[in-house]
């Protein structure tokens, strides 16, 4: 209830509050004086320990797993025969979560049960089981070819005009289509076979690359759509014209990536085929087991399936008909055990047929992905395709090449590239798993061939990390020995760095290994073709070398990147560089003493890449760091670092971007310590604080440091106090209350000026800690109603109740001050309360009341619950003077009159809940800190214990649980009153 301006009702002045109030439960006027209860601290809390009782735990231990025993009853009928039980037990431990994850939980069977359609989910759950298991061969260790579909789309594109040769049919034989006999069906079917391969062509001209990636994409959605409306010879005939494009090398640029999309368009169309086959096996009844042979599929699942590979051995053309074959390899599992061992073989042949070696290449690469997926058990087919390649190479630096690269106007270096994707595919899936005996024979198969940089940049691309390195120094040979025009040889030092960043060469090598790699890569003109290797040999540096060669690399790098500000188009490599310094050198004294380090940072310009350099240092600071630093190396590096970040802050910047950098400054600032030299600790933070003044958190951070090291100064000079010391701890305290007013949650300036103030009292700071408690006593009436908490609007009533508590918590051990008079900061808080503006609703203010009553009844007490070494509190400055104890009583009442007065307005029938949970939370009160031995706080407790009741509001077994306690808290010494009262206080029945 809001409360209007008007004198100050908990002054000194007698024109407070009336001692007489209207008793709201009986009508009549009554005077109800507080008289608090003599409190012996030291008994309760010995009489409200748990007794200690004996346990014989035997074989129960809480940690031990419990062994459950199933019992499984169930019933057997015989033919001429009465039903009979048969029961099984089993004593494992049965987890109740387990059946869960083997699909086996008790509603996914009551469906299945009760749905048909859940047998078609559960014939696809086993499918997708026994398809992983067929794959079970490739392990998490292979690369699938997934990860390298985007890497290659990305990367291999182009702006010249693409076109596409489209089907457009003639109408000729569709009348026949609906002919009911199965020869004129399957008729009619050939006839649209022929009439694609001899129909009108409509060619679409001028395609820009996204132009022609939407068209792929329409015929992939045009494919599924006929399927789904059982088109199937408009499905073939789209797979088969896509198929077609695959031969067309007109932008030979473009080649890779049209692979990929058309491919993705075969693998749909296989999939749809294989399940199309597979649901003809399967009824409502049965399906096919997990490992099925060819007998377990039915007759006309096989007559399907054969139906399929004669369509497609009719097509005419070599290419379409090869990879529509491929695509549904897998379906061979349904005619026969070994067709697909006969199959890989054959189609390995038929790719002798193609005469040019980058579409060669790929279909080999093609026929190596879907042999992997299948049958990768079967490694002959895979290895024959990789030796017929080998046959072939020769074909690339031939003259029909190099003129369809002079007509297309490509240079070499530009062409051979195309075929790393096909080439690295196949090299990964014949090097999966191969002994090192068929790798060796591999390598030196290559090292054979002329011109063999290809060759041998795909070796170390696909072959294991660990083959290469130990042959390091072998393939560095090799690398010298090739011809530069074919294939730039940074690249071959590129892919040899990737795997010396995974495996580690012999020791001896490794010194020469980095002179011979860098002799090339220094020399390198082009700063981007330079910056690729030099970020993958940093990795190798800082693995096997010290502080002083990686300096070097770094110092190259400044020289190579820094002429035109090349550094410009290289943020991603140099932030490379960055992250594998920082990830091998976790000393950062170390770190900072590489004398081109901190240069190396100052060629990030922009500042969002400087920014994120500079929360990835300290992210590993912060990780790594073990130990406190006061080294004024990682000291001066660190605050320009955090300083960088903390200028970034504007308007504009995210909270969660705020955090973050906060965290990392947070991070650092915990980390800094001058040991015992307490005085640069403080300069320290003060330097801190005017760096970092826009980020709260960090200011935060920085009076909790404060606060703590006041702490520790007192801990550390105990005994010796000093007046250097006490200065000290006064600026620590001065610093505090300088910084707090520059913070923006009014809640944590509140609990800052708390805890403040509870540091200054601990350190005898008195009149210091005097002005945090009134700092924050003026601070409570600028609490909004409603507070921001991650974006949301909250009530701010309940956190400022918390606040007060504690806020009351303190008070209890805070001498009076001498010129203040009695209680003045308690009659101060309790003023702000009163003129507060609380919610209508609400009965926090009465709750806040509550805890003043409290407060004040310890106050009476003759020593106090606890105290602060070398402060008196009020017990010791008064003594138990009956001035201080009347005072105490005259504040007890008007806050009493209050929350009776309170109780009299929620006498309305919308507010009889409240009424009787806060009549019986007082009636509490009164029962813990009250001396009931007085008549009239005892009558007042039994009318409370009435309103309670009076409505029904009351929860029946909270007030038994009441009453229970007062009379067993009346068995205690002195406390016999307590049996009268039990007496009078009668539980109402509700009828």
């Amino acid at each position: 209830m809001a409360a209007g301006a008007g004198p100050s009702l908990f002054g000194h002045e007698k024109r407070g509050w009336p001692r007489r109030t209207s008793d709201h439960v009986t009508g009549k006027m009554a005077v109800f004086p507080w008289h608090s209860r003599n409190r012996n601290y030291k008994a309760e809390l010995a009489s409200s320990r748990l007794e200690t009782v004996p346990l014989e735990c035997g074989d129960y231990h809480p940690l031990k797993p419990i062994t459950v025993t199933e019992s499984k009853t169930k019933k057997v009928s015989r033919k001429g025969s009465t039903s009979s039980t048969s029961s099984s037990s089993s004593s494992s431990v049965v987890d109740p979560l387990s059946s869960v994850l083997d699909g086996t939980d008790p509603l996914s069977m009551f469906a299945a049960t009760s749905d048909p359609a859940a047998t078609a989910t559960a014939t696809d759950s086993s499918r997708k089981k026994r398809d992983k298991d067929d794959s079970s061969f490739v392990g998490p260790d292979f690369e699938p070819w997934a990860n390298k579909r985007g890497e290659i789309l990305a990367r291999y594109t182009t702006t010249e005009k693409l076109s596409i040769n489209l089907f457009m049919g003639s109408e000729k034989g569709r009348a026949g289509a609906a002919a009911s006999a199965m020869s004129e069906k399957v008729r009619t079917r050939l006839e649209e076979l022929d009439d694609f391969e001899e129909g009108s062509q409509k060619e679409l001209l001028n395609l820009t690359q996204q132009d022609y990636v939407n068209r792929i994409e329409e015929l992939n959605q045009s494919l599924k759509d006929a399927w789904a409306s059982d088109q199937k010879v408009k499905a073939l005939k789209i797979v088969i014209q896509c198929s077609k494009l695959l031969s067309d090398t007109s932008v030979i640029q473009f080649y890779p990536s049209k692979f990929v999309l058309i491919t993705d368009i075969l693998d749909t169309f296989g999939k749809l085929v294989y399940e199309r086959i597979y649901s003809m096996c399967v009824d409502s009844r049965s399906a096919l087991p997990d490992h099925f042979s060819p007998e377990n599929v039915s007759d006309t699942a096989k007559e399907t399936c054969l139906n399929w590979f004669f369509k497609i051995a009719s097509i005419r053309e070599l290419i379409p008909r090869f990879y529509v074959e491929a695509s549904i390899l897998k379906c061979n599992k349904f005619l026969s055990k070994t067709g697909i061992s006969e199959c890989l073989p054959r189609l390995t042949c038929m790719i002798r047929g193609i005469g040019d070696p980058l579409v060669s290449v790929y279909a080999r690469a093609y026929l190596c992905r879907v042999g992997m997926e299948v049958a990768p058990h079967l490694k002959e087919s895979l290895n024959k395709n990789f030796f017929d390649f080998l046959l072939t190479f020769k074909q690339i630096h031939g003259d029909t090449v190099q003129n369809q690269l002079v007509a297309q106007g490509v240079e070499l270096l530009s062409y051979l590239p195309l075929y790393s994707p096909a080439m690295g595919w196949i090299f990964q899936c014949v090097s999966y798993h191969a002994p090192e005996a068929l790798l060796t024979e591999m390598m030196e198969r290559c090292k054979k061939l002329g011109n063999n940089a290809l060759l041998l940049n795909s070796v170390m691309s696909a072959f294991r990390a660990e083959f290469i390195a130990t042959r390091s120094m072998d393939f560095i040979g090799m690398i010298k020995e090739c011809d530069e025009s074919g294939f730039p040889k940074h690249l071959l030092f590129h892919s040899l760095g990737l795997n010396l960043a995974l495996a580690d060469p012999p020791e001896n090598d490794r010194l020469q290994i980095l002179n011979e790699a860098w002799k090339v890569i220094t020399k390198l003109k082009n700063p981007q073709d330079y910056i690729n290797c030099a970020e993958v040999w940093v990795e190798y540096t800082c693995r096997h070398f010290t502080k002083r060669e990686v300096n070097t690399v770094l110092a190259d790098v400044i020289k190579h990147m820094t002429p035109d500000r090349a550094f410009e188009d290289s943020y991603p490599q140099l932030q490379s560089i960055i992250k594998k310094v920082i990830a091998h050198f976790h000393d950062f004294s170390v770190l900072f003493s590489v004398e081109k380090f901190l240069p190396f940072l100052d060629m990030f310009q922009k500042e969002s890449v400087r920014v994120e350099v500079c929360k990835c240092i300290m992210g590993a600071f912060i990780k790594h760091q073990q130990e406190p630093t006061k080294d004024p190396v990682i000291l001066n590096a660190l605050l320009h670092i955090c300083k960088t970040m903390h200028d970034s802050v504007n308007a504009l910047t995210l909270e969660d971007e705020k955090r973050m950098l906060a965290h990392l400054i947070n991070g650092f600032i915990k980390m800094v310590s001058f040991g015992r030299d307490f005085e640069q600790q403080l300069s320290f933070y003060v330097e801190s604080r005017s760096m970092f003044c826009n980020l709260e958190p960090v200011l935060v951070q920085l009076i909790h440091s404060v606060n703590r090291l006041a702490m520790e100064t007192r801990a550390v000079m105990k005994g010796n106090h000093s007046r250097k010391t006490a200065a000290f701890v006064r600026a620590c305290v001065a610093y505090c209350f300088i910084t707090i007013p520059s913070l923006v949650g009014i809640f944590t300036r509140l609990n800052l000026y708390l805890h403040s103030g509870q540091v200054a009292l601990a350190n005898q700071c008195l009149s210091q800690a005097d002005a945090f408690f009134k700092a924050a006593i003026g601070l409570v009436p600028e609490v909004p109603k409603m507070i921001s908490i991650d974006g949301k609007l909250r009530p701010s009533e309940p956190f400022l109740l918390e606040f007060l508590c504690n806020f009351f918590s303190t008070l209890l051990i805070v001498p009076d001050h001498p010129e203040h008079g009695v209680l003045f900061l308690v009659r101060e808080l309790l003023n702000v309360i009163q003129d507060y503006t609380w919610e209508d609703n609400s009965d926090d203010k009465m709750r806040i009341y509550t805890s003043v009553l409290h407060l004040l009844s310890a106050m009476s007490q003759d020593t106090y619950l606890y105290h602060i070494d070398k402060v008196d509190s009020n017990d010791s400055l008064y003594g138990g003077d009956s001035k201080f104890l009347a005072e105490n009583s005259k504040l007890c009442e008007a806050v009493m009159a209050q929350i009776l007065e309170h109780l009299k307005t929620l006498a309305k029938d919308e507010a009889l809940k409240r009424q009787s949970l806060l009549g019986l939370s007082f009636f509490n009160s009164i029962l813990a800190h009250g001396d009931l031995r007085n008549n009239k706080l005892n009558q007042l407790s039994v009318n409370l214990w009435h309103l309670a009741q009076r409505h029904g509001c009351a929860d029946t077994r909270t007030m038994v649980k009441t009453l229970d306690y007062i009379k067993k808290r009346s068995k205690q010494p002195d406390m016999s009153h307590l049996t009268e009262l039990a007496l009078r206080l009668p539980l109402q029945t509700r009828t």
